[in-house]
């Protein structure tokens, strides 16, 4: 099964992000993402077997994050996949070291493909027409969070979708 670990927004989040992510699309075109599916990916892990994805859920309900704060104030984008996304300017110190503490510890399961680079974001639109944000809204949002989930990535015929499998603690 193919998985990641993320942080989801809370609801008031989602549906501002949501607002962002329907003036993305009025502006650049391309295909929108629902808003049940908005997260910030800290580790794709691609295919695990059945036993790792039992050994991730209980170590992942076993797992305490600690609390911290991300600011959204910029617009972004990968240009050959045609993501338009919204993050940060500056890099985030706290969430890079989460995101490193996260693959030192998923050595132990034997997952391997940490990225050289970690760009935080939220992915707003796939296969956008036009990548320039001059005319959108500038992102002025506060993510607050405490803890993590582990999401399984499911695409049938209808696309794809996400499954929540577990949640780190609260701290």
């Amino acid at each position: 099964m193919r998985l990641f670990l993320a942080l989801v927004p809370p609801p008031e989040l989602r549906e501002r992000l949501g607002e962002l992510a329907d003036a993305a699309q009025a502006s650049c075109g391309g295909r929108r993402t629902p808003d049940e599916s908005l997260h910030l990916t800290l580790a794709f892990l691609g295919e695990v077997s059945d036993v790792q994805a039992t050994e991730l859920v209980d170590w992942v309900n076993r797992l305490a994050v600690p609390p911290g704060e991300w600011r959204l104030d910029a617009w972004g984008h990968f240009r050959r996949p045609g993501i338009v996304w919204v993050g940060r300017q500056t890099p985030d110190t706290a969430l890079s070291a989460l995101q490193g503490r996260l693959w030192d510890a998923l050595k132990s399961f034997g997952i391997t493909g940490r990225p050289s680079r970690y760009v935080p974001h939220v992915t707003l639109l796939r296969r956008a027409e036009r990548l320039e944000a001059a005319e959108l809204p500038m992102p002025n949002l506060v993510w607050r969070y405490n803890r993590l989930e582990l999401i399984q990535s499911i695409t049938d015929h209808r696309g794809s979708r996400y499954s929540s499998l577990s949640r780190s603690i609260a701290s």
